[in-house]
Parts: structure tokens; C-alpha cells; sequence
């Protein structure tokens, strides 16, 4: 782990001097920047090109119908999955403002409880992806044979979810108190087995769709094991151990040394109203992609899975924003409950200049290599053609994607999450649901589609941004920080 921390900070730093010197954002905070991010995109990227490998290899296997079946069925992993993430948000804003105003014990009274709650949201959704598969998919879509893939990679995946959950968690947690070394060593390790794993079972056991369901089940349940040996304060190697374990009977910072009270109202409180909003927002991005993916189902599963390519890439290149966004969160958070709103201030202002210059190069390359990236998920030159058009128009939505996570995040390690889920709101049904569903009635057709994508990004970064501006994400903040009761 040392080696690639030391191989990470050599080749991210390098980069970086470089917008040291322009003044996009100070050396100093950006040296804290780096070394909170680079881990965190690394992991971004691991686990979007697992999800981005398991489409190649099944169009590969299968063809472009079966993955048309992965982009209907994946809508629902990723519901799932943004609901994981909108709590997992409350995580860190509570864990990083608690532990950096030095209270390891509430900061671990958070985690236990998001573990439960991470649990008591997830069990449900397992139940009804597995025994409702098929009617599930089949409201997305009306083709037969995308609908039979489909199903059969929801039934098989959604147990996954519930490790998914408390992975997100434990992830969040070790970002909160400045470690995204360690999850990105166990999540990044998790996506290449998750891509080993499918390789051998969609190509060598030519299981098709079933085996890369099973693979990623496997492989998540691999990672949420490997997290509770440090979530309960056990090292890997002499590193990693949590310093806010769970279920271990004492809290750091406890004056005692009996039982500890595991349930705290206050806290509880605390962690509902900061991660109600979160969920909202992210329940509402999850839930645009079905009336989207039934809208590009009426120009057939081409269009479905050109769709489907376009996202993937986006979420790929958004790898970048999981490392600015969590940033954000963790040094604006830990600033903030430190009482140093200045400091805060300036954190944010930075990590949004540097992820606005990132996100512009990133999105040029991809632009001008739109056709080749197309061509590693389908073959067909009619739709390669479709696909590129995609790929093209979501690497430019990727840019306001970028910097409203950076917004975001900063917003986030306030706690102030109510604004962002009603920037989501306005971008998803009141501008891109509309615009794609004119595709429909008018000659617009698929570009009102890629129009979508546009506005989907746009619009809540214009939002947040204002709202950052403001500054009331300080006095938000003042209500969550760990002297609020002084």
C-alpha cells in the first residue's frame, strides 16, 4: 500500500504543479486535494470501467441486444445504488466535521447508525429485484429478447446490492477521516476481480449475461468482507485500521471503558436531516433513466443501447469527480468543524477552478475519440455511428457533471443538501425528461435525446454554484458542527 501511495502522489503531483502555477488552486490545498483524490479517482475509475467491461465483454459474447438487456437492467442496480450514495453523503458530512472537531466517539455513533440504516433501505430493494425481475424489465423496454437478458441480470445481481450499501458506507467513512488510500485499494481491487470474474464466466464458461451478473455479485461481497476487518479497527498490514471502528464496544475518545450507548437521538436526527435531501437528489437522478430509457425504446434497442454506451462513458469520465467531490466534502468538512469557515471557503473555491480545467481536457480527448471507443461496444456500422454521436455529447455534458460535483461537495461537507436536491429536481423532470420526450412528437427525434444528457448537468451546476456563492452553506454548517450546543 505504501508503494501505491507513493506512485499515486509522484504522478498526480506532477500533474499538478502545473495548475499550482496557473492559480487555479494553492499549492498547499492543493497538496491535500491531491492526496485525497487521486486514490478516490482511481477507484471511480476502476469501478466504472468494471461496469464499462462487463457491456464490452457481453457485446462482444451476446451482441448489442444483450446489452441494450444490461442498460435496462443496470437502471435498477443503480437506484439502488444512488440511494446508497445520498445516505453514504450524510456519512461523511457528520463523520468529517465530528472527527476533525476532534469527537472520534459521535463520529463512530454516525457510522453504526448509517450501517443500519444502509441495511434496513437495501434488503427491501434485494427482495424485489429478485422476485420481480422480469415485470420490472419489461417496463423499460418491449423487446423480447432484451427484456430475457435483462431479467436474468437483475434476478442474479441484486443480491449485490446489500454489500453494495454497506461498501459505500465503509468507503465514506474512510474518506470522512482523510484515509481514500484504503477504500480505493479494496474497491479498485474488487472491480478487477469483478472483470476477471466475467471474463472467465461470459467468455470461458459462456454463461452470457448470467455469468457477469454473478460476477459482480461475487465480487462485492468480496470487497464488504475485505472492509469489515478495518471497519472494526483491525489493520491490513500495519495500515487501514479505522480510527472510529464499529462494533467493538468502546469509542476513541470515550471518558469510559464499559458498554457504550449505540443509539444517540441527537445524532440520528442529525444523520436523516442532512441525508433526506442527498437520497432525494439521488433517487431522482436514478429515477429519470426509466421514463429515458422508455423514450429511447421507441426507436428501438439501437437506440436503447447507444444510450446506454453514452451514460457509461459519462460515468466513467465523472471517475474524476469522486476524487474532487470527496475532497470537497472531507476538507471543507473538517475545516469547517475546526471553526475555520475562511479556510473552508477557500478549499471549495479551488477544488471547483481545478475540476472545471480537468474536466475540459478530459472531454476534449474523448470528443475527438468518439467514433474508436464507440466501436469496443458494438460493431455495426450503423451503430457505431449512433453511439459515437452519444459518446460525443455526453463527454461535453461531462464538464458542468464535473464541477457541480465539486460544488457539491463542498456543500455537502457543510451540510447543506437541501439546494442540490432541488437543482436536481429542475435539471432532470422540469428540462432534460421534457426535452428528450419532444423526440417523440417532433423531428427531433435521438438529438432531443443527447439534448437531454446536456441539460441534465447544466442546469443544477448553474444552480448549486449560485448557491455556493451565497456563502449560507456556512450558517448551515453551524448547526452540525460539534460545538453547536456550546
Amino acid at each position: 500500500m505504501d508503494a501505491i501511495r507513493s506512485t499515486g502522489r509522484a504522478v498526480a503531483r506532477a500533474f499538478a504543479r502545473a495548475f499550482a502555477r496557473a492559480g487555479v488552486i494553492d499549492e498547499e490545498r492543493l497538496g491535500a486535494t491531491v492526496d485525497l483524490a487521486w486514490p478516490r479517482i482511481v477507484t471511480g475509475f476502476a469501478i466504472m470501467s468494471k461496469r464499462t467491461a462487463d457491456l464490452a465483454i457481453v457485446g462482444w459474447a451476446v451482441g448489442s441486444t444483450a446489452v441494450a438487456g444490461l442498460t435496462l437492467a443496470n437502471a435498477y442496480w443503480m437506484a439502488g445504488k444512488f440511494l446508497a450514495i445520498g445516505l453514504a453523503g450524510g456519512t461523511i458530512a457528520l463523520v468529517s466535521q465530528n472527527y476533525g472537531g476532534g469527537e472520534s466517539g459521535r463520529a463512530t455513533a454516525v457510522v453504526e447508525a448509517s450501517l443500519v440504516l444502509a441495511l434496513a433501505l437495501a434488503l427491501p430493494l434485494v427482495a424485489l429485484y429478485a422476485g420481480a425481475a422480469r415485470p420490472l424489465v419489461a417496463l423499460l423496454g418491449d423487446d423480447a429478447t432484451a427484456i430475457g437478458h435483462g431479467t436474468v441480470y437483475l434476478a442474479l445481481v441484486a443480491p449485490g446490492l446489500a454489500f453494495e450499501f454497506l461498501n459505500l458506507i465503509a468507503s465514506r467513512t474512510y474518506a470522512g477521516i482523510g484515509d481514500t488510500v484504503t477504500p480505493m485499494a479494496l474497491r479498485a481491487g474488487g472491480a478487477v476481480l469483478n472483470v476477471v470474474l466475467s471474463l472467465a464466466l461470459v467468455l470461458g464458461a459462456g454463461l452470457g449475461v448470467a455469468g457477469a451478473a454473478i460476477g459482480t455479485t461475487v465480487a462485492t461481497t468480496a470487497v464488504t468482507v475485505a472492509f469489515a476487518w478495518g471497519m472494526t479497527g483491525r489493520s491490513y498490514a500495519g495500515r487501514g485500521a479505522s480510527p472510529v471502528p464499529v462494533g467493538v464496544g468502546t469509542r476513541p475518545g470515550s471518558d469510559a471503558a464499559g458498554p457504550v450507548e449505540r443509539f444517540d437521538p441527537e445524532l440520528l436526527g442529525q444523520l436523516l436531516r442532512v441525508s433526506a435531501p442527498l437520497i432525494g437528489r439521488r433517487i431522482a437522478q436514478g429515477a429519470v433513466v426509466f421514463p429515458l430509457l422508455a423514450i429511447a425504446a421507441t426507436f428501438g434497442p439501437v437506440a436503447v443501447a447507444a444510450v446506454g454506451v453514452g451514460r457509461q462513458v459519462r460515468s466513467l469520465l465523472g471517475s474524476f469527480s469522486w476524487g474532487f467531490s470527496i475532497a470537497a466534502s472531507t476538507l471543507v468538512g473538517q475545516r469547517l468543524g475546526d471553526d475555520d469557515e475562511r479556510e473552508a471557503e477557500a478549499y471549495g473555491v479551488g477544488i471547483v477552478r481545478l475540476s472545471l480545467v480537468v474536466y475540459v481536457l478530459a472531454a476534449a480527448a474523448v470528443v475527438a475519440l468518439a467514433t474508436p471507443i464507440a466501436t469496443v461496444f458494438v460493431d455495426d456500422p450503423a451503430d457505431v455511428a449512433l453511439s459515437a454521436a452519444f459518446v460525443g455529447v455526453a463527454a461535453v455534458s461531462v464538464v458542468p457533471l464535473g464541477v457541480n460535483g465539486s460544488v457539491t461537495g463542498a456543500l455537502r461537507g457543510a451540510g447543506d443538501t437541501r439546494i442540490p436536491l432541488v437543482a436536481s429536481l429542475l435539471g432532470l423532470y422540469v428540462f432534460a425528461l421534457p426535452t428528450a420526450w419532444l423526440g417523440t412528437v417532433t423531428a427531433a427525434g435521438v438529438a432531443a435525446l443527447q439534448a437531454s444528457l446536456l441539460l441534465e448537468t447544466t442546469v443544477p451546476m448553474l444552480v448549486n454554484y449560485a448557491r455556493f456563492r451565497t456563502d449560507r452553506w456556512k450558517a448551515v454548517s453551524r448547526a452540525y458542527r460539534p460545538n453547536a450546543g456550546d
